[in-house]
């Protein structure tokens, strides 16, 4: 047993001592997966996706928790981010092509790379990061349309915190979300402000008889009508949590953040798919499934009674059932 096995407690002092004279180091580190991680990419495991994470507004907990035990270098790289503020967006929405005014996504993830990087910024220094992200002799847009969702969703292990929406062309609209600023308001804003700026661009361009304009604007067109089903929410367009009765259950795009990327993502990869299969507007599948979890719930759980104790998340509400049994607890 555990109990029996030999250990030498005074050689494990001595070796304690000799390798932490003063004692335990504090914490540090520069994995972006952590919580103690510092934010600044130029040290990070993975600095093309932190700063992509920075472009889009994200910042790490040990940045916003003063709080928080940190070791002095750790504090002052999170002080050293302080000067990338300035170049995240501010509402959580970056598109890759040049709409409503904005630069495109590879430029202003550049302007924050160049700012990390200072005066050792150079073309051969954008290679080596493409490069270490598998994506060696190839620019900046291409990995962000083609690489950075699927290598995002495997570094922080299938829960993506940053959700790439495209409309199934290689040189189609495209955009990054902030799922922790993706609100109701802020749907609304990715379609009828960005996409719609997007779609007044190709009808322009076919008045004038651009080439691939035609695809371009039916494509959009297709993601507007994908995106405003998730707006709706009607079933099987829904969030369901399975831990909340139906007059708590979301109503159409409102969803609680804190139920976790699991539940609030899979409108977006339930709608009709405009790239591969079962990734409905993403750019590629997560490693996410909504079957039966583990153990059974107790009997006071709201769905014990449908799902008999089961931990069932496949299941879909309509919008009229949501909004009567609302009405009915007011």
């Amino acid at each position: 047993s555990f109990e029996k096995i030999d250990f030498d407690i005074i050689h494990w002092n001595k070796v304690s001592f000799k390798k932490y004279p003063i004692g335990l180091p504090k914490p540090y580190s520069d994995d972006s997966t952590q919580w103690i991680f510092h934010g600044n990419p130029f040290l990070s495991d993975s600095c093309l996706q932190v700063s992509m994470a920075r472009l889009l507004g994200y910042r790490w907990p040990a940045e916003l928790d003063k709080d928080m035990e940190l070791s002095e270098e750790a504090r002052s790289l999170v002080k050293s981010c302080d000067g990338l503020l300035s170049l995240a967006d501010e509402d959580g929405i970056v598109c890759v092509p040049a709409v409503r005014g904005e630069m495109k996504a590879e430029e202003r993830l550049e302007r924050i790379l160049a700012k990390v990087y200072g005066e050792d910024w150079s073309s051969e220094t954008k290679n080596d990061l493409l490069s270490s992200a598998g994506h060696g002799g190839k620019s900046l847009e291409s990995w962000l349309r083609n690489k950075f969702f699927i290598q995002h969703c495997k570094l922080f292990h299938h829960r993506p915190f940053i959700w790439h929406v495209w409309d199934g062309l290689n040189d189609g609209f495209a955009a990054f979300l902030n799922y922790h600023k993706l609100d109701h308001k802020t749907l609304e804003t990715l379609i009828y402000t960005y996409l719609g700026d997007w779609i007044n661009q190709q009808n322009h361009d076919l008045k004038n008889q651009v080439d691939g304009a035609q695809e371009k604007l039916s494509a959009a067109l297709n993601l507007k009508k994908n995106l405003e089903l998730i707006l709706e929410g009607e079933k099987p367009y829904d969030i369901f949590v399975r831990w909340k009765p139906i007059e708590k259950q979301p109503i159409g795009w409102n969803p609680d953040l804190n139920d976790g990327v699991r539940l609030n993502i899979r409108p977006f990869m339930s709608v009709p798919d405009v790239g591969k299969k079962g990734t409905g507007v993403l750019r590629d599948k997560p490693n996410i499934k909504w079957g039966k979890d583990r153990g059974k719930d107790v009997e006071s759980s709201p769905w014990y009674p449908l799902f008999k104790g089961d931990r069932i998340n496949d299941h879909h509400l309509s919008l009229e059932e949501k909004i009567s049994a609302r009405k009915q607890v007011e």
